[in-house]
């Protein structure tokens, strides 16, 4: 066999997560493949194997290029006949174009010749090299998928049609993708992320013949709750356009029936723009398409803050910048301009007219551009902030929370979140998620948790002050809710409860239907229509009367049913530019409440108007516009990439024998305990039995694994993850990352991160395994002992996570129920005569053994893991003070070592209690 042939060895499909790589690697190997045939012939030693390898890898493409424009599957025959008319030179040439057009994405800006004539210059140009200005005119590409059972001459002639259609005043260039089958459609617009309109014809079949699994899968995400073997042929272009939005919301679905307008009348279509009547009118076929997308292409703020910055202005207003002329006419400060370039500072103002509009009273291009997101999110409202989620942290819970309303909170949320509570006179329940000591973090709030808290509060006559639900989804390492399942028992229990879900890490799962189904916007969407069915009363009434006079433990124990009455009030905050597009600081607030307009819109609007600044700052929103308008017409297919990117990277090291030694990819059976898991999933790559399709855990689970958040156990290091991730990753090889506990590092990926990122970061974790292994070769054995002592200290010496002690009895409500008053015991601390200074060593110790409650007067906040572990007005316990003693970070937030903890008196806390009386 040619050396060339045998390099690259073809991967077997288990190896593969996701198709697009199958398709792009099995791409690349024939490339290689085809150039071994053209150097060496078919008389070359080893060529027959070279040719069957050729068969093979066509073979391999051909189920999968029907669901692409490009190359096509009528030039995707011609090379193969090249292949069997023995045409070399013509097949390593037509290849090699395909791969590069492919590769670089040439051909979404023009046609790509394949055939050796038409093309004796090789100009494919990579699409990431062409300067931003020549990307930014090119008219963009997408895909239209078509779906009707034709035969060869049919479907010439509708390709045909439509690219007839074409004008040269059209906005964008799309190309047709066409399938027989209802299912073929759906692998189709879950494969193929270049399909942005389904254009749904009446002679579609149900079954797709494509049997290859890593495809079929993705029937999967559909879902296994659609019954769709018992429908009529009729019916099969309505259920395509109803699963379409299910799974794909944001593409434009256009279906052509034979039908009578009565019977299509009142069918859910989804998202269905528009229906045709028996007709093949191109044109307007053709203009709709178009006219779906630019509606997503739309980006009112950023095309506003455009036009402004051409218009010759004359400032006489704030801000010297604008225009950049206090940069221009200096004589010290024109690096400034030099690095930024002129565009930024045309668009700086402080002008909310001239075609632009005021974020605290939108009108024009502002309130357009949120209506917008909120189409993309989901929500029913949608409100942009420039200053962070921490904000709109704040601005939700000072709009909902009144002084003295009880909030049910996670305790290891954003700190933000109980500043918030402090703000808004709310009386806490900290809820305690379950720990995973073994790494120093804590997972998420088991809802058995959740639910024992109302059932107490039921129990002592409060529900009626309970006021809201706070929970982080997901949490900075990646446990996520089971969204829908814990408002729906929540609500059984309190009928008008608020839940506000802190989605700072979680803004991109909209946009991937795998995640969607976990999302606060898409579960109150959902329970919207399950407390609309007509169902939902008969099965709340029979669980009701099996309930009649059963005590809490039984309530505990069963799947509760939500009354149809119970209201759905959900909030979503999410920083967009932690995840998605959108310039630092960029967030948004997402609102799916039934009492928004009657209730809630003045106190909001008044929140709103409290945490937001009146310079906000223009180039966020805009990013926050175009990172809408991105990720409506991209977001599927760089979510995808994400995942991709996320699942190589746990595959490359789970299957390293030496990575291996000294690090491991936390699992969801390492981050997620058994019970809460009913899949019995434990990982989503197992070096034998291959990759787990996720798709079941996600759906059924009561916690999920966010594999795009990798954690890495370094602990057989010898470092710690804080020197891990500074001396190491960052210092030695420029590698960033936030995250850190004891023992673990966090990697991140996102829609940025490239297979070459992943790649760098495996020789990175190589080198630093084989560095090592060299030292311990060349280590004494006292020094093997101390290496072996420090690994030991790192991964079994762990200090166990305490739980929240209680609130003293100075900030408690009557009664045996939790919740306490953070607000008194804050402001409480703003009298230094309240407070006193307790050393950690020895001090404090002293105080409890004389049998005093010290009390904290102050947040302390160590960084990691990053939330509190005191807040103001908590009694501090031996096993708080354990966990401090055994911290071995930079940063505790809130403590003073030469002071030691701040501490309410006795004499405080005893005037309090009595003026409380």
């Amino acid at each position: 066999m040619p050396e060339d042939a045998r390099s690259s060895p073809i991967h077997s499909i288990s190896d593969y997560y996701s198709a697009i790589q199958l398709r792009a690697d099995r791409w690349s190997a024939l490339r290689e493949t085809a150039e071994a045939l053209a150097r060496h012939g078919s008389d070359g030693r080893g060529a027959a194997k070279t040719i069957r390898r050729a068969e093979d890898l066509f073979a391999a493409l051909q189920p999968i290029e029907l669901y692409w424009a490009f190359p096509g599957i009528y030039a995707f025959d011609h090379l193969r006949r090249h292949l069997e008319h023995r045409n070399f030179d013509d097949l390593d040439h037509s290849v090699r174009r395909v791969t590069r057009a492919l590769t670089s994405g040439a051909y979404r800006r023009r046609t790509i010749p394949l055939a050796r004539d038409e093309s004796e210059v090789d100009d494919i140009e990579d699409e990431s090299t062409l300067p931003l200005e020549a990307r930014a005119l090119a008219r963009p590409y997408f895909e239209v998928l078509v779906v009707d059972r034709l035969n060869e001459q049919q479907d010439r002639w509708l390709r045909s049609s439509l690219q007839r259609m074409r004008r040269p005043e059209d906005q964008f260039v799309y190309e047709p993708v066409i399938v027989p089958s209802l299912e073929d459609a759906l692998i189709a617009i879950l494969f193929n992320h270049n399909i942005q309109a389904v254009v749904v014809r009446p002679g579609l079949e149900l079954k797709s013949h494509n049997t290859l699994p890593i495809l079929t899968r993705y029937l999967n995400r559909v879902g296994q709750d659609e019954d769709v073997e018992a429908l009529a042929p009729g019916d099969y272009g309505p259920e395509l356009t109803r699963l379409i939005a299910k799974v794909r919301p944001e593409l434009d679905a256009y279906l052509i029936t034979d039908r009578s307008v009565e019977d299509i009348a009142g069918r859910d279509l989804g998202r269905c723009r528009r229906v045709f009547y028996n007709q093949e009118d191109f044109l307007e076929l053709h203009l709709n398409i178009l006219r779906g997308v630019a509606a997503r292409n739309k980006t009112p703020f950023f095309t506003a803050l455009k036009e402004y910055s051409k218009q010759p202005t004359g400032v006489f207003h704030a801000m010297p910048i604008s225009r950049g002329k206090s940069i221009s006419r200096s004589h010290w400060i024109q690096d400034m301009g030099a690095f930024y370039g002129p565009n930024i500072f045309l668009a700086e103002t402080s002008a909310t007219s001239g075609g632009l509009d005021s974020l605290l009273e939108p009108h024009g291009p502002i309130k357009e551009a949120q209506e917008l997101a909120a189409r993309a999110f989901g929500s029913k409202q949608t409100f942009f902030a420039t200053n962070g989620t921490s904000t709109c942290n704040k601005i939700v819970v000072q709009a909902l929370v009144r002084p003295g309303d009880i909030v049910l909170v996670d305790r290891d949320c954003h700190k933000s979140h109980h500043y918030g509570m402090v703000m808004a006179g709310a009386n806490v329940v900290y809820l305690e998620s379950y720990p995973l000591n073994e790494y120093s973090m804590y997972g998420a709030v088991p809802l058995s948790e959740v639910k024992e808290k109302l059932l107490a509060l039921r129990a002592e006559g409060k529900l009626d002050r309970v006021r809201m639900l706070l929970l982080t989804n997901c949490t900075f390492d990646g446990i996520v809710y089971n969204v829908e399942r814990v408002m729906e028992e929540c609500l059984a229990i309190k009928p008008d409860l608020i839940f506000l879900w802190d989605e700072a890490w979680f803004a991109f799962a909209r946009f991937g239907p795998t995640y969607r189904q976990r999302t606060a916007m898409a579960c109150a969407n959902n329970l919207r229509e399950v407390l609309k069915h007509p169902d939902q009363v008969k099965k709340w009434e029979k669980q009701q009367k099996k309930l009649e006079g059963a005590g809490d433990e039984v309530w505990m124990k069963t799947r509760l049913v939500p009354p149809p009455h119970a209201r759905v009030r959900v909030y979503s905050t999410q920083s967009t530019h932690k995840t998605l597009t959108s310039l630092r600081q960029g967030s948004m607030i997402h609102v799916n409440d039934q009492d928004f307009k009657g209730e809630v819109e003045q106190s909001f609007h008044e929140a709103y108007m409290t945490h937001t600044s009146t310079s906000p700052n223009y180039q966020i929103i805009a990013s926050l516009d175009v990172g809408r308008r991105q990720v409506e017409l991209e977001g599927f297919e760089f979510v995808q990439r994400q995942v991709e990117a996320a699942m190589s990277l746990r595959r490359a090291i789970a299957t390293h024998a030496l990575l291996r030694k000294y690090f491991k990819v936390l699992t969801a059976g390492d981050m997620i305990p058994e019970k809460y898991r009913e899949s019995g999933v434990t990982s989503y790559y197992d070096p034998e039995q291959g990759w787990t399709d996720i798709w079941q855990c996600w759906a059924t689970d009561e916690f999920a694994l966010d594999a795009t958040r990798v954690t890495l156990s370094v602990g057989g290091t010898g470092w710690d993850g804080d020197t891990f991730k500074t001396r190491i990753l960052m210092d030695k090889y420029g590698i960033q990352i936030n995250k850190t506990s004891r023992n673990t590092v966090l990697f991140m990926t996102n829609i940025g991160t490239t297979r070459s990122s992943i790649a760098y970061l495996i020789e990175v974790l190589v080198e630093i395994a084989k560095d090592l292994d060299d030292l311990h070769d060349d280590a004494s054995k006292m020094e093997k002992r101390a290496f072996e002592r420090r690994v030991k200290s790192l991964m079994e010496d762990v200090p166990p996570l305490p739980d929240f002690s209680r609130f003293h009895e100075a900030f408690r409500s009557e009664g045996s129920t939790p919740e306490g008053d953070i607000r008194s015991a804050y402001y409480l601390s703003y009298d230094e005569d309240n407070c006193d200074y307790l050393g950690l060593e020895g001090d404090i110790d002293a105080e409890i053994e004389k049998g005093r409650e010290v009390v904290s007067a102050t947040f302390i906040i160590p960084y990691p893991p990053g939330f509190p572990i005191l807040v103001p007005g908590q009694v501090i316990s031996a096993e708080i003070l354990a966990f401090m003693r055994a911290l071995d970070v930079n940063e505790i937030h809130g403590y003073r070592p030469e002071l030691g903890l701040r501490v309410f008196t006795d004499e405080a806390l005893a005037r309090h209690a009595k003026g409380c009386d």
